[in-house]
């Protein structure tokens, strides 16, 4: 018992004497990887698929790193993504036209370990979660309407409704998972700087959704608004429901038209970070 105290109180000896602390701020890029159907496009002459991920876009990165000695440290960063336009629908069909981006808008964290091969090079993985936000979908759709409908509002023929709403979807609690490489230059004692290539894997599975803004107009051949605010976010047309819960089972006789079943989107990505680390005075043997 007492030799494991005396190498325990050695260890933390030694952990200490070194104990550095670092903040890093970064921004970067990332692309889909293994990308997932977001959406179709659908001509008279057929329909074809979109492929992406909404983990694609610009992120931006606060990070606080721990070492306890010249190899071994952990990690913990908060992030923002300001992802990129998926095409979820096109529609282009004789008097009916639709398109439909959706785009993320979310905040996450992660903790990892980091590994330093040198003072250089290093590697870092861990867990990646989501802590909040949105994947937000803005819809346009143009439907011309027919002699019938047309005489209902009294206009001519070749008028037209034009929509435009955004609905907002959010997600269940993920887990994820998240591995960088990166190289970095030392300025001077204090600062550094730094480049690094990054993997995120995570899904995130719908939990509901909500239409958060709703306008309809009529429209005149010529493009004169006839009727400004058809429908609206307090007048939805029939059928047209404000939210919409997602679930995993659905019975043979639902008529319940707000839940629909569960599906999960893809946020797996590639990028490429770039920023700058601020090392705190510590007790380190030598500069890094």
């Amino acid at each position: 018992m007492k030799q494991f105290l005396i190498v325990l109180a050695s260890v933390l000896l030694s952990t200490t004497s070194y104990a550095q602390f670092e903040l890093s701020t970064s921004g970067g890029y990332a692309i889909g990887s293994a990308g997932m159907k977001t959406g179709e496009k659908q001509t008279t002459s057929g329909t074809e698929n979109y492929y992406g991920s909404y983990g694609e876009g610009f992120n931006a990165q606060l990070r606080g790193t721990y070492y306890y000695n010249d190899r071994f440290g952990f990690d913990l960063s908060l992030g923002y993504l300001h992802g990129s336009d998926q095409t979820v629908s096109k529609v282009r069909l004789p008097g009916y036209e639709v398109d439909a981006i959706a785009r993320a808008r979310a905040f996450g964290a992660s903790a990892s370990l980091v590994y330093r091969f040198n003072k250089n090079v290093y590697t870092r993985i861990g867990a990646l979660v989501k802590l909040g936000g949105k994947t937000e979908a803005v819809v346009h759709q143009k439907a011309n309407f027919s002699q019938a409908e047309a005489d209902a509002f009294g206009i001519p023929l070749g008028s037209y409704s034009e929509t435009d709403y955004i609905e907002d979807y959010h997600g269940q609690f993920p887990l994820g998972f998240v591995a960088a490489i990166g190289y970095r230059h030392q300025l001077n004692a204090t600062f550094s700087v730094f480049v690094e290539a990054e993997y995120y894997g995570i899904s995130l599975k719908r939990k509901d959704s909500e239409i958060t803004a709703f306008n309809t107009n009529v429209v005149l051949p010529d493009g004169t608004v006839a009727v400004s605010g058809l429908y609206s976010l307090d007048n939805l047309p029939e059928g047209t429901n404000k939210t919409t819960h997602y679930v995993d089972d659905l019975p043979s006789d639902n008529t319940d038209s707000s839940k629909e079943l569960a599906v999960k989107v893809p946020y797996s990505s590639f990028g490429i970070n770039f920023g700058l680390i601020y090392k705190f005075k510590g007790k380190s043997k030598d500069s890094q």
